[in-house]
């Protein structure tokens, strides 16, 4: 939903809405987050004073990082009502004063911390529906075998609806995730009547002295504290979705409030019972009431998945379109909705990670060891960026912006410190999958850079060559040639192999340049810009917003009022298809080369990507040395 139709949207239904979608994540960590931090490794005994001392550190974690940095400070930045980290990234490199090695920084922070995400959206379905269908121990451990059968059942389920969209189940989400957020308040108020002293986890005393008392131990615990804060990155996200306010109201009088008392809860019941420690979310419940929590639980966390895949769609697109990623097949799954994309590629490429995942680590435990290291990283990039966009676009003082973001650097390296101890217990795993995204990021990037200044290199001015076609030098025919160019600065490769091989020119030359702007959406009367620089030949510079899927016959349908109609019927579309061969001194190393070949070859066509009917189109193809 973009933010138009937002502001349209009645408050209460965006607050609703953002339940469904937003807080899935951070709304699911009670499942096991309390649990990990009295992990039997951390050697931690269950008293008054480290219980509340752990419960202390989780309020403080969820208020400065999630209260104070995401809501008060980071939100602050929207790209055109947009966030999330490419969002971040545009805004911090609208400053024309940066350096070459500043912009180049930043868009290595940027694209690095976008990396990351993929390797949290393999992490996070597969825990989250894990922890929750493990509850299924405390009712027998009969079904302790199927466990990890039930939980692969629930994940293909998931990714077998992508394609289908989630409109139609997303109306649901909202009320189910009231009905959860509601059972997590309602469970932790009746165990904290039982042992009233957690309330007192506000104090931060309790924290600072669990730390000064436990010093190594504590730093090992903050390891398990940021899984209570992960998916504060999808509040920001998602902004473009639902709006500032909507997620606000929905994070301080519903989801904050839930989450503390279910805290607060399982504190409580732990003191009076340590034995619950084995799973002490579903121990707050009454035995008749286990099964239907499960029940919720699974689908809460299928909820939370969902928000993450995709969010994986979503980052996955706009790279797309800003020129990091090759051109995968997306599927749009809703008429109305722009956000709701479907890439089989990458759909089936998360599931297939996700099981070897399970797999892999074979329960929620073992599975945290994995999971916080890449969101830390994320949310460090996060604070950076912002404190960029703060000095540049806000006008901040870089005094006050340091002052300000030095806090949440404080907390964020805390927690990448503790995270980082868990790297060879699992951890490598989200930083291999950041590392592989990065690196193919920055070589299709790269490569496609190379390339264009070989094409170029091998073409020729566009304005000489339209001033030396004389007249009866090569034969005219009747109809619309619309070239596809990256530029207009120099003449397509397709231009020049049909007149070389055809021996022919049309009346009309339309040479389309389409642009990815660094806003979401472009509105429709910025949408063309067109030029006639002969009697035959028209340049149109076409500009879409990083979230907008390019449209080329809707596109031409806009350029009746500049005179220019189109009967498709009567017009043919040249496209360049580059042969690519990597030779041993190239501009890259030689393996990089390689994958950028390989990329290159298995990329949609522009055919299909540009919506460009496949019976109207010519290919013509030319052999580059990189």
């Amino acid at each position: 939903m973009h933010t138009d139709n937002a502001q349209r949207t009645p408050m209460s239904a965006l607050t609703l809405g953002a339940l469904g979608v937003v807080f899935g994540d951070i709304g699911t960590s009670p499942l096991y987050a309390l649990k990990e931090c009295f992990h039997a490794s951390h050697g931690l005994a269950i008293t008054h004073d480290n219980v509340l001392g752990i419960l202390s550190l989780i309020f403080w974690s969820l208020t400065i990082v999630v209260s104070i940095k995401y809501i008060a400070f980071i939100m602050r930045a929207d790209n055109n009502g947009e966030g999330g980290i490419m969002a971040l990234l545009a805004l911090s490199l609208r400053n024309k004063n940066l350096q070459l090695w500043q912009r180049m920084t930043l868009v290595s922070i940027g694209l690095f911390g976008a990396a990351l995400f993929f390797g949290d959206g393999i992490i996070t379905p597969a825990i989250s529906v894990l922890s929750a269908v493990e509850g299924l121990k405390i009712v027998t451990p009969v079904f302790d075998p199927y466990v990890l059968p039930i939980t692969i059942a629930v994940l293909i389920s998931l990714f077998m609806i992508q394609r289908h969209g989630t409109g139609s189940v997303g109306k649901f989400f909202g009320p189910i995730m009231i009905l959860w957020f509601g059972t997590l308040g309602v469970l932790g108020v009746i165990n904290i009547s039982h042992y009233p002293a957690v309330l007192h986890l506000v104090n931060p005393f309790w924290a600072f002295e669990f730390i000064a008392n436990h010093q190594f131990v504590s730093f090992i615990t903050l390891g398990a504290v940021v899984l209570t804060v992960t998916g504060g990155e999808a509040l920001y996200a998602d902004m473009g979705h639902f709006g500032r306010a909507p997620i606000r109201y929905a994070w301080f009088f519903v989801v904050f409030p839930a989450l503390i008392l279910n805290y607060c809860g399982q504190g409580a019941l732990l003191l009076a019972d340590p034995t619950a420690i084995a799973n002490p979310f579903f121990q707050l419940a009454p035995k008749w009431m286990v099964i239907p929590l499960i029940a919720l639980a699974t689908v809460a966390t299928v909820i939370a998945s969902q928000a993450v895949i995709s969010g994986v769609f979503s980052i996955a697109r706009q790279a797309m379109q800003l020129g990091y990623l090759p051109r995968f097949e997306v599927l749009h799954t809703s008429a109305k909705e722009i956000g709701q994309i479907y890439i089989p590629l990458l759909n089936w490429t998360l599931l297939a990670s996700i099981i070897i995942l399970v797999f892999m680590f074979k329960s929620s435990s073992n599975l945290a060891s994995a999971y916080g290291i890449a969101v830390t990283m994320t949310m460090i990039c996060d604070t950076l960026l912002a404190a960029i966009v703060a000095i540049t676009i806000w006008g901040w003082s870089s005094w006050l912006a340091i002052l300000v973001a030095t806090p949440f650097l404080i907390a964020d390296f805390a927690f990448f410190g503790a995270t980082s101890l868990k790297i060879i217990q699992g951890g490598w795993f989200p930083l291999l999958i950041g590392m592989m995204a990065f690196t193919v990021m920055t070589t299709w990037k790269r490569g496609r850079e190379i390339l264009f200044e070989k094409l170029n290199s091998e073409t020729m001015p566009l304005n000489l060559f339209v001033n030396s076609i004389g007249a009866g030098s090569i034969q005219v025919i009747e109809g619309t040639a619309v070239f596809m160019t990256g530029t207009h600065k120099s003449v397509p490769h397709a231009l020049l192999h049909n007149i070389k091989h055809n021996k022919i020119l049309h009346d009309r030359n339309i040479l389309l340049t389409v642009h990815t702007r660094d806003i979401p959406i472009v509105d429709d009367a910025d949408r063309l810009k067109v030029e006639q620089i002969s009697p035959n030949f028209w340049l149109i510079s076409a500009y879409y917003g990083f979230k907008e899927q390019p449209d080329v016959p809707e596109l031409l349908t806009l350029c009746e009022p500049y005179n220019l109609t189109f009967d498709m019927m009567d017009t043919s579309f040249f496209l360049s298809r580059e042969r690519l061969i990597p030779r041993v001194e190239g501009g890259m190393a030689p393996w990089r080369e390689l994958l950028f070949v390989a990329m290159s070859r298995n990329s949609a066509s522009a055919t299909d990507f540009f919506q460009i009917p496949t019976n109207r189109v010519v290919e013509l193809g030319t052999q580059i040395e990189l």
